[in-house]
């Protein structure tokens, strides 16, 4: 879990370059999220960590925070990990 914080404020950095994210500090709220850069975070959550964000996983409340971020990526990780025992995988 603290690897993923990690990776996640790291990308982060790079758009809040004169602040430093807390892990439950609302990046919405704080006023520097546009259309673009919550697609490039998809894309880059989806890529570092090996998942597949589906239309039922875009709520902007899974992405508000960095805790937030971590719990989808956990969830989203015990499901594909469910998933592949059941097809045998």
């Amino acid at each position: 879990m603290e690897e993923q914080k990690v990776k996640i404020k790291k990308f982060l950095s790079r758009f809040f370059r004169k602040h430093e994210l807390g892990d439950d500090e609302d990046i919405f709220a704080l006023g520097f999220v546009n259309s673009l850069f919550a697609m490039q975070l998809v894309m880059f959550l989806e890529k570092e960590f090996a998942l597949t964000i589906d239309s039922r996983d875009m709520d902007l409340d899974n992405f508000r925070t960095i805790n937030r971020m971590v719990s989808l990526i956990q969830e989203k990780a015990a499901v594909d990990q469910q998933s592949s025992q059941v097809s045998g995988g």
